[in-house]
């Protein structure tokens, strides 16, 4: 069996945050959704929970971050191509999302990204599979 990540981000209104997730294309194992929390799936092995704040302390003993005014990770997801990064981020923003910076083209590498309803950052980059090898 493969390694899974499953990364935890506290959301504010977990409705909300499903609809702007299910305008960007993802889907929800409903086997770990509850009015508390989802799973959204991103692919095989990595799997983003959407939980309420209230759910959210219950792991923790910190208090939870405004990703609006302060940065305590940065999802990052790759791309199949450069189109595929700016539609992702016109969904995102299509949605309710917002951008944070310009896209980033270096040549060998292409990333742009937004930021969810809560301030999460979310990068997306296609990376020039010869760049790779």
């Amino acid at each position: 069996m493969s390694t899974q990540i499953f990364v935890n981000l506290p959301v504010k209104n977990l409705n909300q945050s499903i609809k702007f997730f299910t305008q960007l294309g993802f889907q929800f194992n409903s086997q770990f959704t509850d009015e508390t929390a989802t799973c959204t799936i991103v692919s095989q092995d990595i799997f983003v929970m959407l939980l309420t704040h209230e759910k959210f302390k219950t792991f923790t003993p910190k208090e939870i971050c405004d990703a609006t005014k302060s940065t305590e990770v940065l999802v990052c997801l790759s791309a199949q191509s450069r189109e595929t990064v700016d539609e992702m981020v016109r969904q995102a923003i299509a949605a309710g999302g917002t951008t944070y910076n310009e896209p980033q083209d270096h040549g060998f590498m292409y990333a742009h990204g937004f930021q969810d309803l809560d301030g999460h950052i979310w990068e997306i980059v296609y990376m020039e599979p010869s760049a790779i090898e």
